[in-house]
Parts: structure tokens; C-alpha cells; sequence
């Protein structure tokens, strides 16, 4: 059949819990497992995984590039920080909630719990999962657009 809709005939991929990757950029303080990307389904515009944050525990502080960061809270009360001129901002959150982090948004997540993990769920809007370190929330960020 060639009447186009051979397209739209694809497999669907099927990413078991526990066979995901943590073969993914890392930052100090946290676990990063991929589940979707373009390396292990072929996705093209975007990326999901599990982050791990242990107990009395932060992650360095960075950003994910040119990519939009949607996060999904499942368990835990993950504290979610980033600078506002001279201010460091801290979010504090319960599961259920949900945050976005814009492109190039230098920020980092800590888990003050002393005794359980920070579980969230992370999509992004390209298909690699960019992760870049910095050394603090005020480094200098190249931004391709400014």
C-alpha cells in the first residue's frame, strides 16, 4: 500500500521500569535513568526519564540547554532552586506537583529528607537528555539566541 499511510504504521515501543538506562550525563548528588530518547526508542523531539535524589542530598548545580524540562514529583519533597537576580529561589514540593524549567536555566534539585528519596519523573523537549554542570547558579550561561 503506498497511499501514505504507511507512515503512520509503526511500531509503538514498550520501556519496562526496570530496564531503563542510567548510560546518561550525570550530576553529582543525583541518579539519572533514560527510558525514552532518540538512543533507545529513536524519538525525535523528545526525552523521558527518572531522576533519584538520596536523602540529605543536592544536586550540582546546572542546566539542560536548549531544552524545555517538564517534572513530575512521585514521591518525596524535593526542593527545586534557581536565582532571580541576587536571590537564590527555593521551591519546595510534595508528589503530585509538577515544574517546569525553561531552556538554560542554571538551577539545582536537594533533597532535605534525612531518611527518604526524591523520585520525579522528567520529560524534555529534545530527544538526548543535556545535562551541562556549572559551578554555581549565577555561571555565566551560553545562550546560542542572546
Amino acid at each position: 500500500m503506498t497511499d501514505g499511510t504507511e507512515t503512520w504504521h509503526q511500531r509503538i515501543e514498550h520501556i519496562r521500569g526496570g530496564g531503563l538506562t542510567s548510560d546518561t550525563t550525570q550530576t553529582a548528588g543525583m541518579r539519572r535513568f533514560e527510558a525514552i530518547s532518540g538512543k533507545t526508542v529513536g524519538s525525535q523531539r523528545l526525552w523521558m526519564g527518572r531522576t533519584h535524589v538520596g536523602p540529605e542530598t543536592n544536586s550540582g548545580d546546572h542546566h539542560h540547554g536548549e531544552a524545555e524540562t517538564a517534572i513530575y514529583v512521585v514521591s518525596g519533597h524535593p526542593v527545586f532552586v534557581f536565582a532571580e537576580g541576587d536571590e537564590e529561589v527555593r521551591l519546595e514540593t510534595e508528589p503530585g506537583d509538577y515544574i517546569f524549567v525553561p531552556p538554560y536555566v542554571p538551577h539545582r534539585e536537594e533533597n532535605p529528607s534525612p531518611d527518604e528519596e526524591a523520585v520525579v519523573v522528567i520529560a524534555r523537549s529534545t530527544q538526548e537528555g543535556i545535562v551541562v554542570n556549572l559551578p554555581s547558579l549565577w555561571a555565566q550561561v551560553e545562550h546560542p539566541d542572546a
